[in-house]
């Protein structure tokens, strides 16, 4: 009986997993409409005394993202003051959802990467993921990896999709 080898484990492919790099607890969202009188509309005596009397702590080293779940009408001061109570303790502080602020933690992250290990191999950017990462975020990992990498596939060792090779 023969042996079964793992040619894929005895391969000089590189896996580039972008959930190793998920924000887990570290992107949340803050709802101004919390502060606002009925939830919808902006008194700034009362927003400015809500703002002062909350406790930002919470927010310690997180990328938070800032929105309105209601379909408010709201003066651009009001996210820049929610911003200046959040900024000593939250890592950054973007206007956006989920999502946004998900993807610019990305943006952060890939920029800081040490990418030498992955010179002149062939990577495989894992594709299924069990947590969701953003397509854009894909886009912004094979840019920096096409600088670096011989080749470049998409998805598992088992079907992988060719996206690049080096000439």
């Amino acid at each position: 009986m023969d042996e079964i080898v793992n040619k894929v484990a005895n391969s000089k492919l590189m896996v580039f997993d972008l959930e190793d790099y998920y924000p887990d607890d570290h992107v949340v969202v803050v709802d101004i409409s919390q502060w606002l009188f009925g939830g919808f509309i902006l008194k700034e005596t009362e927003f400015r005394e809500q703002l002062k009397n909350f406790d930002w702590s919470v927010y310690e080293d997180k990328y938070v993202a800032l929105y309105c779940s209601e379909d408010a009408i709201l003066p651009a001061w009001a996210y820049t003051l929610v911003t200046v109570h959040l900024a000593p303790y939250a890592l950054k502080v973007i206007q956006g959802d989920l999502k946004a602020a998900v993807i610019d933690w990305y943006q952060d992250v890939l920029n800081k990467l040490d990418y030498t290990e992955y010179f002149d191999k062939p990577i495989i950017l894992k594709g299924c993921s069990k947590k969701d990462v953003p397509n854009e975020v894909y886009a912004l990992a094979i840019q920096y990896l096409m600088k670096v990498s011989k080749s470049i596939m998409f998805g598992e060792a088992c079907s992988a999709v060719p996206l690049f090779k080096k000439k």
